[in-house]
């Protein structure tokens, strides 16, 4: 059986990653692919505790090293747990944010070495990396707008880092090498949608299990 796909979905906290995750997963359904969804951290017992851990403003101050290794350790229990067996067993798999959110966070706008960051998350994961990672981008005063809710412990940083977070995330895109892509997340819900679609489509459409086409219409 050939190996599934990972996708995962990032950006700036606010720009819609839950929503256009939940989207993705029924338009590929639809499409008879099969798909596990998951968020990191999260989605396993240890990452949901380590996500409760992390994003409790009650925790209090955590050091940029010791935040990025609990999130490290998250993940690797996610990979082993949820994204491997779901690869292997030929299915897409869709992530709300991965090892970019790391690089991003504790790197680019945490000042912990970029390079280091990737090295550790090809560690943490074993080498399960995203086929394609897509970027919601949006300036972070709109973005912050979206939040309808109190904000947990990484969204109440400064608007100075959350500034150096969208650079971060536009950086990596140009800079990594890596199957990063950028979409606005400036529109509506459905015309982002849209944008996802079609750069799934372009770069991974003859490796869906379900026959989706590289040239087939965006409904």
């Amino acid at each position: 059986m050939a190996r599934g796909v990972l996708i995962s979905l990032d950006g700036v906290d606010g720009a819609g990653k839950t929503t256009q995750c939940e989207l993705l997963a029924g338009w590929l359904r639809d499409r008879k692919n099969p798909v596990v969804t998951c968020r990191d951290p999260g989605s396993t017992p240890l990452g949901e505790a380590v996500r409760r851990l992390l994003l409790d403003p009650g925790t209090g101050p955590i050091s940029r090293r010791a935040e990025m290794l609990l999130y490290m350790a998250s993940r690797a229990q996610l990979v082993a747990e949820v994204i491997r067996p779901a690869l292997e067993s030929g299915q897409v798999v869709i992530c709300d944010r991965f090892v970019l959110a790391n690089v991003v966070y504790q790197g680019y706008a945490g000042g912990l070495a970029v390079d280091e960051l990737w090295r550790i998350g090809e560690v943490a994961t074993a080498g399960v990396m995203p086929d394609l990672t897509v970027v919601l981008d949006l300036e972070p005063d709109r973005a912050a707008e979206r939040l309808q809710r109190p904000r947990d412990r990484m969204e109440s940083n400064s608007a100075e880092f959350h500034r150096q977070v969208r650079e971060g995330f536009l950086s990596a895109a140009r800079e990594s090498g890596r199957p990063i892509r950028v979409v606005s997340a400036a529109g509506s819900v459905q015309q982002v949608q849209e944008q996802i679609r079609q750069e799934v489509l372009r770069h991974l459409g003859d490796r869906l299990p379900g026959g989706v086409s590289p040239t087939a219409p965006v409904p």
